[in-house]
């Protein structure tokens, strides 16, 4: 049975302070609830230890943004997935459409930051979706397709172990967000694809989750969607009073 669930992806924001903040703010906000998700916050490198530390003995993962292709060794300002694990934290997040257009991130070096990941314990959110003018122009599949391609060079018992997020770019900070039809259609071609490459068991083992202005008022209906695992959450994350409706959207 695959996992429904619903994680915060911090991006650029929070300083330390805030980030301990916010992770106890969601923390006090979970205690004694019966959530039917699991829940996972992604931060800032600087404040993965301190989160880790600060939502101890609750039901939150804690996750990174990124990690390095690299083992170890002399990459000034690189994080290794190693560092990252040693936090206690559990999640990465890889191959974020920020990536891969403000840093030109592509498959080659993605395989490497998920063969690090993985042999560091940790559990990659693959992320892949289109740009508005894929989507306008309808090659939006071949596209993630292209995308899936670097998560395909793994064995199907790592691939099992990965989470993918469908983020359309184009819904992402825009305040568009991708109906819960269009979200579905991709979501089940995934599956379909992921079926297809290694076989069914594992596509339907697999959590999908989808990435894109979702919040408390659309989180219900994209969840409802037979093939949508979830959610990457962006700036609703950012606050526990944002973030909890769509973690409770789980019924």
């Amino acid at each position: 049975m695959r996992k429904k669930i619903v994680a915060g992806n911090w991006k650029m924001n929070t300083t330390l302070q805030e980030g301990i903040a916010l992770a106890s703010d969601l923390k006090n906000a979970l205690a004694g609830k019966k959530v039917n998700c699991d829940v996972v916050v992604c931060t800032p490198f600087i404040s993965v230890a301190a989160v880790a530390e600060a939502v101890k003995g609750s039901i939150i993962g804690v996750g990174a943004e990124d990690c390095s292709a690299q083992d170890k060794g002399a990459f000034t300002g690189e994080v290794s997935a190693s560092m990252i694990a040693s936090t206690g934290a559990k999640y990465v997040i890889l191959g974020h459409s920020e990536r891969r257009q403000y840093h030109g991130e592509n498959n080659a070096l993605l395989i490497q930051k998920l063969q690090q990941a993985l042999a560091n314990g940790l559990t990659p959110i693959f992320c892949v979706g289109e740009i508005k003018e894929e989507r306008e122009s309808n090659t939006f599949k071949s596209v993630i397709e292209g995308q899936m391609a670097a998560l395909y060079t793994l064995s199907a018992e790592n691939f099992g172990k990965c989470v993918i997020a469908y983020e359309p770019v184009w819904a992402i900070g825009t305040g568009l967000t991708a109906t819960s039809a269009q979200a579905e259609e991709v979501h089940a071609f995934i599956r379909a694809s992921i079926a297809e490459k290694y076989n069914k068991t594992v596509a339907d083992n697999t959590s999908i989750l989808y990435g894109g202005s979702c919040k408390g008022s659309n989180a219900p209906e994209l969840f409802a969607q037979p093939d949508i695992d979830g959610g990457l959450i962006g700036g609703a994350a950012l606050k526990a009073d944002t973030f909890m409706p769509i973690i409770e959207a789980w019924k």
